[in-house]
Protein backbone atom coordinates (compact mmCIF):
# COMPACT_ATOMS: atom_id res chain seq x y z
CA UNK A 1 0.00 0.00 0.00
CA UNK A 2 1.40 3.67 -0.75
CA UNK A 3 -0.08 7.01 -1.01
CA UNK A 4 2.25 8.43 -3.08
CA UNK A 5 1.83 10.39 -6.51
CA UNK A 6 2.23 7.93 -9.79
CA UNK A 7 2.70 9.48 -13.20
CA UNK A 8 2.88 7.19 -16.14
CA UNK A 9 2.02 6.42 -19.83
CA UNK A 10 -0.66 4.69 -21.01
CA UNK A 11 -0.57 2.83 -24.34
CA UNK A 12 -3.95 2.82 -26.31
CA UNK A 13 -5.61 3.15 -29.84
CA UNK A 14 -5.62 6.82 -29.56
CA UNK A 15 -2.30 7.05 -28.56
CA UNK A 16 -0.04 7.53 -25.04
CA UNK A 17 -2.14 8.73 -22.37
CA UNK A 18 -0.56 10.56 -19.17
CA UNK A 19 -1.77 8.96 -16.48
CA UNK A 20 -1.59 10.50 -12.31
CA UNK A 21 -2.70 8.09 -9.69
CA UNK A 22 -2.70 9.43 -5.93
CA UNK A 23 -4.11 7.79 -2.99
CA UNK A 24 -3.37 4.06 -1.71
CA UNK A 25 -3.74 0.59 -3.91
CA UNK A 26 -6.01 -1.47 -4.24
CA UNK A 27 -10.22 -1.40 -4.16
CA UNK A 28 -12.40 0.21 -6.60
CA UNK A 29 -10.38 3.49 -7.79
CA UNK A 30 -12.04 6.83 -8.75
CA UNK A 31 -11.19 7.39 -11.99
CA UNK A 32 -11.75 11.85 -12.34
CA UNK A 33 -12.81 13.00 -15.73
CA UNK A 34 -11.62 16.71 -16.61
CA UNK A 35 -13.63 20.03 -17.14
CA UNK A 36 -13.80 21.73 -20.39
CA UNK A 37 -9.93 22.87 -21.41
CA UNK A 38 -8.88 21.91 -18.41
CA UNK A 39 -5.69 19.52 -17.85
CA UNK A 40 -4.80 16.49 -15.30
CA UNK A 41 -2.98 19.48 -13.59
CA UNK A 42 -5.98 21.57 -12.79
CA UNK A 43 -7.75 19.76 -10.57
CA UNK A 44 -6.77 21.46 -6.88
CA UNK A 45 -4.05 19.45 -4.92
CA UNK A 46 -6.03 20.32 -1.89
CA UNK A 47 -9.18 18.94 -3.32
CA UNK A 48 -6.97 15.54 -4.73
CA UNK A 49 -5.98 15.37 -1.31
CA UNK A 50 -8.62 15.07 0.43
CA UNK A 51 -10.43 11.95 -1.89
CA UNK A 52 -6.86 10.37 -2.00
CA UNK A 53 -6.60 10.14 1.71
CA UNK A 54 -8.24 6.48 1.45
CA UNK A 55 -8.71 5.54 -1.81
CA UNK A 56 -6.90 5.24 -5.04
CA UNK A 57 -7.50 7.93 -7.23
CA UNK A 58 -6.93 7.68 -11.35
CA UNK A 59 -6.74 11.35 -13.50
CA UNK A 60 -5.78 11.25 -17.10
CA UNK A 61 -5.26 13.82 -19.93
CA UNK A 62 -7.65 12.19 -22.75
CA UNK A 63 -6.28 12.17 -26.23
CA UNK A 64 -5.59 15.07 -27.71
CA UNK A 65 -5.28 17.11 -24.27
CA UNK A 66 -2.29 18.06 -22.07
CA UNK A 67 0.62 15.82 -22.53
CA UNK A 68 -1.55 12.86 -24.05
CA UNK A 69 -0.75 11.94 -27.59
CA UNK A 70 -3.35 11.37 -30.51
CA UNK A 71 -6.51 13.63 -31.09
CA UNK A 72 -9.62 15.27 -29.25
CA UNK A 73 -12.79 13.70 -30.70
CA UNK A 74 -15.47 15.23 -31.80
CA UNK A 75 -18.03 13.74 -30.03
CA UNK A 76 -19.12 12.89 -26.46
CA UNK A 77 -19.13 9.63 -27.38
CA UNK A 78 -15.77 9.58 -28.71
CA UNK A 79 -14.84 11.08 -25.39
CA UNK A 80 -16.83 8.55 -23.33
CA UNK A 81 -14.77 5.73 -25.35
CA UNK A 82 -11.57 6.74 -24.48
CA UNK A 83 -12.43 7.16 -21.05
CA UNK A 84 -13.88 3.23 -21.23
CA UNK A 85 -10.83 2.27 -22.74
CA UNK A 86 -8.51 3.86 -19.98
CA UNK A 87 -10.55 1.88 -17.83
CA UNK A 88 -9.90 -1.26 -19.04
CA UNK A 89 -6.19 -0.80 -20.40
CA UNK A 90 -5.77 0.01 -16.27
CA UNK A 91 -7.20 -3.44 -15.80
CA UNK A 92 -9.89 -2.40 -14.00
CA UNK A 93 -13.02 -4.77 -14.09
CA UNK A 94 -14.77 -1.50 -13.02
CA UNK A 95 -14.26 1.36 -11.50
CA UNK A 96 -16.32 4.98 -9.92
CA UNK A 97 -16.48 8.01 -11.63
CA UNK A 98 -16.21 11.20 -11.33
CA UNK A 99 -16.67 13.76 -13.55
CA UNK A 100 -16.59 17.77 -13.58
CA UNK A 101 -18.40 19.92 -15.71
CA UNK A 102 -17.48 18.85 -19.37
CA UNK A 103 -16.59 15.47 -17.92
CA UNK A 104 -19.73 15.31 -16.05
CA UNK A 105 -21.52 14.97 -19.37
CA UNK A 106 -18.91 12.58 -20.65
CA UNK A 107 -19.35 10.41 -17.58
CA UNK A 108 -23.15 10.41 -17.60
CA UNK A 109 -22.39 9.07 -21.31
CA UNK A 110 -20.16 6.58 -20.89
CA UNK A 111 -22.58 4.96 -17.94
CA UNK A 112 -24.64 4.54 -20.33
CA UNK A 113 -22.48 3.22 -23.13
CA UNK A 114 -20.59 0.95 -20.92
CA UNK A 115 -22.89 0.15 -17.24
CA UNK A 116 -20.69 -2.81 -16.99
CA UNK A 117 -17.32 -0.35 -16.68
CA UNK A 118 -19.24 1.96 -13.86
CA UNK A 119 -20.42 1.23 -10.53
CA UNK A 120 -21.19 4.27 -9.33
CA UNK A 121 -21.38 7.43 -10.83
CA UNK A 122 -20.74 11.21 -9.78
CA UNK A 123 -22.01 14.16 -11.51
CA UNK A 124 -20.50 17.50 -10.22
CA UNK A 125 -21.34 20.59 -11.94
CA UNK A 126 -22.92 19.79 -15.00
CA UNK A 127 -25.93 18.93 -16.90
CA UNK A 128 -28.19 16.12 -18.41
CA UNK A 129 -28.43 18.56 -21.68
CA UNK A 130 -32.08 18.72 -23.64
CA UNK A 131 -33.07 21.11 -20.86
CA UNK A 132 -34.45 24.19 -22.17
CA UNK A 133 -36.66 25.75 -18.88
CA UNK A 134 -35.00 27.40 -15.59
CA UNK A 135 -32.55 29.51 -15.04
CA UNK A 136 -29.80 30.33 -18.12
CA UNK A 137 -26.32 30.47 -18.11
CA UNK A 138 -25.13 34.06 -17.54
CA UNK A 139 -24.80 35.86 -20.56
CA UNK A 140 -21.24 36.51 -20.14
CA UNK A 141 -20.01 32.89 -19.83
CA UNK A 142 -19.82 32.05 -23.53
CA UNK A 143 -17.92 35.34 -24.05
CA UNK A 144 -15.70 34.66 -20.76
CA UNK A 145 -15.35 30.75 -21.42
CA UNK A 146 -14.39 31.27 -25.15
CA UNK A 147 -11.06 33.62 -24.75
CA UNK A 148 -8.13 32.17 -26.06
CA UNK A 149 -6.67 32.17 -22.53
CA UNK A 150 -8.59 32.31 -19.25
CA UNK A 151 -7.23 34.26 -16.79
CA UNK A 152 -7.75 34.68 -12.62
CA UNK A 153 -11.03 36.93 -12.66
CA UNK A 154 -12.11 34.59 -15.54
CA UNK A 155 -12.09 31.91 -13.44
CA UNK A 156 -13.50 33.67 -10.58
CA UNK A 157 -16.21 34.82 -12.36
CA UNK A 158 -17.08 31.51 -13.79
CA UNK A 159 -16.46 29.29 -10.64
CA UNK A 160 -17.19 31.07 -7.78
CA UNK A 161 -20.22 33.30 -6.39
CA UNK A 162 -19.20 37.36 -5.77
CA UNK A 163 -19.35 36.92 -2.58
CA UNK A 164 -16.42 37.84 -0.17
CA UNK A 165 -15.70 33.94 0.70
CA UNK A 166 -16.71 32.77 -2.37
CA UNK A 167 -14.17 34.90 -3.84
CA UNK A 168 -11.48 33.92 -1.00
CA UNK A 169 -11.96 30.28 -1.50
CA UNK A 170 -11.28 30.77 -5.09
CA UNK A 171 -8.21 32.51 -5.27
CA UNK A 172 -6.78 30.12 -3.02
CA UNK A 173 -7.73 27.32 -5.26
CA UNK A 174 -5.93 29.40 -8.28
CA UNK A 175 -2.98 30.03 -6.44
CA UNK A 176 -2.81 25.87 -5.22
CA UNK A 177 -3.50 25.41 -8.65
CA UNK A 178 -0.97 27.44 -9.83
CA UNK A 179 2.08 26.59 -7.50
CA UNK A 180 2.50 23.17 -8.80
CA UNK A 181 5.65 21.82 -9.81
CA UNK A 182 6.17 20.78 -13.46
CA UNK A 183 2.64 22.17 -15.25
CA UNK A 184 2.02 20.41 -18.49
CA UNK A 185 0.97 22.33 -21.51
CA UNK A 186 -2.60 24.14 -21.83
CA UNK A 187 -5.08 22.72 -24.06
CA UNK A 188 -4.50 23.89 -28.04
CA UNK A 189 -6.81 26.07 -29.74
CA UNK A 190 -7.16 22.52 -32.33
CA UNK A 191 -8.24 20.71 -28.79
CA UNK A 192 -10.31 23.53 -27.62
CA UNK A 193 -12.10 23.76 -31.69
CA UNK A 194 -13.11 19.63 -30.98
CA UNK A 195 -14.10 20.33 -27.74
CA UNK A 196 -16.58 22.85 -28.58
CA UNK A 197 -17.91 20.55 -31.49
CA UNK A 198 -18.40 17.64 -29.65
CA UNK A 199 -20.43 19.79 -27.13
CA UNK A 200 -22.54 21.71 -29.50
CA UNK A 201 -23.56 18.43 -31.61
CA UNK A 202 -24.39 16.57 -28.10
CA UNK A 203 -28.04 15.41 -27.87
CA UNK A 204 -28.07 15.19 -24.03
CA UNK A 205 -28.79 12.31 -22.39
CA UNK A 206 -31.85 13.31 -20.61
CA UNK A 207 -34.38 11.38 -22.94
CA UNK A 208 -32.41 8.18 -21.30
CA UNK A 209 -32.30 8.72 -17.50
CA UNK A 210 -34.15 6.31 -16.41
CA UNK A 211 -31.66 3.89 -17.72
CA UNK A 212 -28.75 5.33 -15.63
CA UNK A 213 -30.01 2.79 -12.87
CA UNK A 214 -26.59 2.78 -11.40
CA UNK A 215 -26.35 4.96 -7.38
CA UNK A 216 -25.57 8.48 -9.02
CA UNK A 217 -24.95 11.66 -6.96
CA UNK A 218 -25.08 14.89 -8.40
CA UNK A 219 -23.74 17.94 -6.54
CA UNK A 220 -23.43 21.62 -7.87
CA UNK A 221 -22.84 25.04 -6.17
CA UNK A 222 -26.26 27.33 -6.28
CA UNK A 223 -24.87 29.98 -7.79
CA UNK A 224 -23.34 28.08 -10.60
CA UNK A 225 -23.55 30.83 -13.53
CA UNK A 226 -22.33 28.10 -16.05
CA UNK A 227 -24.83 25.42 -16.21
CA UNK A 228 -27.43 26.25 -13.51
CA UNK A 229 -28.14 24.09 -10.22
CA UNK A 230 -31.41 23.35 -11.62
CA UNK A 231 -29.73 21.27 -13.93
CA UNK A 232 -28.43 19.23 -11.51
CA UNK A 233 -32.00 19.03 -10.54
CA UNK A 234 -33.56 17.90 -12.90
CA UNK A 235 -31.22 14.98 -13.68
CA UNK A 236 -31.33 14.09 -10.01
CA UNK A 237 -35.41 13.73 -10.95
CA UNK A 238 -35.12 11.84 -13.78
CA UNK A 239 -32.31 9.14 -12.93
CA UNK A 240 -33.66 6.16 -10.89
CA UNK A 241 -31.11 6.27 -8.07
CA UNK A 242 -29.73 9.78 -7.74
CA UNK A 243 -29.07 11.77 -4.86
CA UNK A 244 -28.99 15.52 -5.05
CA UNK A 245 -26.79 17.88 -2.80
CA UNK A 246 -26.44 21.88 -3.67
CA UNK A 247 -23.62 24.05 -1.79
CA UNK A 248 -25.76 27.31 -1.36
CA UNK A 249 -22.03 29.83 -1.28
CA UNK A 250 -21.05 28.27 -4.15
CA UNK A 251 -20.61 27.78 -7.79
CA UNK A 252 -19.38 25.84 -10.53
CA UNK A 253 -16.14 24.75 -8.44
CA UNK A 254 -18.00 24.18 -5.47
CA UNK A 255 -15.39 20.92 -5.14
CA UNK A 256 -12.81 23.30 -4.92
CA UNK A 257 -14.09 25.54 -2.32
CA UNK A 258 -16.12 22.99 0.03
CA UNK A 259 -13.48 20.28 -0.44
CA UNK A 260 -14.02 19.19 3.40
CA UNK A 261 -17.80 18.48 3.04
CA UNK A 262 -17.68 17.47 -0.68
CA UNK A 263 -14.71 15.30 0.15
CA UNK A 264 -16.77 13.51 3.45
CA UNK A 265 -20.37 13.05 0.55
CA UNK A 266 -18.02 11.17 -1.63
CA UNK A 267 -16.36 9.11 1.30
CA UNK A 268 -20.31 8.05 2.51
CA UNK A 269 -21.38 7.59 -1.60
CA UNK A 270 -18.42 5.60 -2.42
CA UNK A 271 -18.07 3.21 0.59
Amino acid sequence: MTSATRNHWLPTSRGRLAIREDGPQGGIPLVLLQRFRGTLDDWDPAFIQAIAAERRVIRFDSAGIGRSEGRVPDSIAGMAAVAAEVIVALGLPQADVLGWSLGGVVAQQLALDAPHLVRRLVVAGSSPGGITDGPQPHRRVPQVMTRGVNDAPDFLFLFYPETETAVAAGKASLARIAAQADIGPAVTAEAFMAQVKAISAWPGVLHRARELRLPMLVANGAHDVMLPAYRSYVLSQQAPDARLVLYPDAGHAFLFQEIEDFAAQLDLFLA
